[in-house]
């Protein structure tokens, strides 16, 4: 990730203390005058197993609060300005925990993270004991809005939704192309993202037609797919189904490439590696996979000027970008609408959010037990060059290529 310029420490406090002399020489009284901001704790993986992922986010979350005080800040609270806290879980849950304790100490007014369900689930629940709100950007376990914590919110859907929708997209290109697929194999990341999502895919294959050949796990961070990918392609199934994180997700992926697996396809739900950073750096492995994930509407024009904007500094309009740059966005709006950063009254606020001032393929904002019933994630399909929206039609840039040519 592109490092965000930002003065030193040795020349902020050079600052401080000519500004302080001028002070103390013209107004005495301005001396220890100070501005309140409002501080969001942006807690993500940046280093460790997650740490692109992680980046990704926390450059999302900075960009936000970037935008909203060049904006002029909460205007309902005169102008007050966000601050970023920086927490790093180093892809550890404890580390998180850890990291939630040490900015509630800090005076945090907020949350946004985890990326990682894992991480998520036990900082949230940190958080709780404070009642400061959780804005979660990614996490797609619906254990994170199941267990009645009143401070969690989360925009995106989660996994049972998206896998609902998934099969229900993936259905449809199957079906219109004479139901070549029959049979699948589910390759998951053995935490909580992983092994939830694998029960709910294997539990809704069979209704749309598609045989469950077998179920395979793996651990965060593996370093060779070799074996598993030869006992893949002797059940010679007509597709592979991946959820995992980045690394996994590119490994495998490129594995069964490799080895010359034939598939109709490689569909992945919630596929943590499926981005431009694949196809960049892996176009013949990347081409023609499908993806249901969270995306940008690409009809937004709001949204292909932020990518313009994110890619002209040399980064990657990832999914964990504008997840985590809406989800402050939401978080102020309701500081906004409150008039306040007291937490009970912030927490009421996004409790009755309509927020729709976002680039996602959204309606309004509708939170019922802090999960946004206005949120959809898309059907996507990469080409050697680009990733484009297939389904569904009110914001599919092209028809899904299905099965892939080379399969027979």
């Amino acid at each position: 990730m592109t490092a965000i310029n930002s003065p030193s420490r040795r020349l902020i406090l050079k600052a401080g203390v000519a500004g302080a002399a001028g002070l103390a020489a013209g107004a005495p009284s301005l001396l220890f005058a100070q501005t309140k901001t409002i501080k969001i704790g942006l807690l993500h993986p940046v280093s460790g197993v997650l740490a692109y992922n992680g980046g990704q986010a926390r450059l999302g979350g900075l960009l936000a609060i970037e935008e909203i005080n060049a904006a002029g800040g909460i205007k309902s609270m005169g102008g007050t300005k966000l601050e970023a806290l920086l927490g790093d879980s180093q892809s550890r849950p404890e580390v998180g925990v850890s990291e939630v304790e040490r900015m509630q100490q800090d005076g945090v007014s907020a949350y946004v993270g985890c990326f990682s369900s894992a991480i998520a689930l036990p900082a949230t629940q940190a958080a709780a004991k404070y009642n400061t709100p959780f804005m979660i950007d990614v996490g797609a376990s619906d254990a994170l809005v199941g267990r009645g914590l009143k401070n969690v919110f989360r925009l995106a859907p989660g996994n049972d939704k998206c896998v609902i929708d998934a099969f229900n997209a993936f259905s449809a290109v199957n079906t219109a192309n004479g139901s070549v697929a029959k049979s699948a194999v589910i390759v998951h990341e053995e935490s909580e993202f992983g092994t939830s999502t694998a029960k709910i895919l294997a539990a809704r294959l069979k209704g749309i037609g598609i045989e469950v050949k077998d179920v395979f796990k793996h651990a965060t961070p593996t370093r060779d797919f070799s074996n598993m990918v030869l006992r893949i392609k002797s059940l010679k199934p007509d597709v592979v189904i991946m959820c995992n994180y980045q690394n996994e997700y590119v490994m495998l992926a490129r594995t069964l490439y490799r080895q010359k697996v034939k598939l109709a396809g490689l569909f992945t739900v919630l596929g943590g590696g499926f981005n431009f950073k694949f196809i960049k750096e892996m176009p013949e492995v990347a081409q023609y996979t499908l993806d249901f994930n969270h995306w940008y509407n690409p009809r937004d024009p709001k949204a292909l000027a932020m990518r313009r904007a994110v890619e002209a500094k040399g980064n990657m309009f990832s999914f964990e970008v504008y997840c985590a740059y809406n989800a402050v966005k939401c978080y102020a709006d309701s500081v906004e609408r409150a008039g306040t950063a007291d937490k009970e009254k912030v927490i009421a606020a996004l409790g009755a959010s309509t927020w729709s001032d976002h680039f996602m393929p959204y309606g309004p904002t509708r939170f019922v037990n802090g999960q946004n019933e206005g949120g959809q994630a898309v059907l996507l399909q990469a080409s050697a060059t680009d990733i484009q929206v297939v389904s569904p039609s009110e914001y599919a840039q092209a028809k899904a290529i299905f099965p892939r040519p080379d399969f027979s």
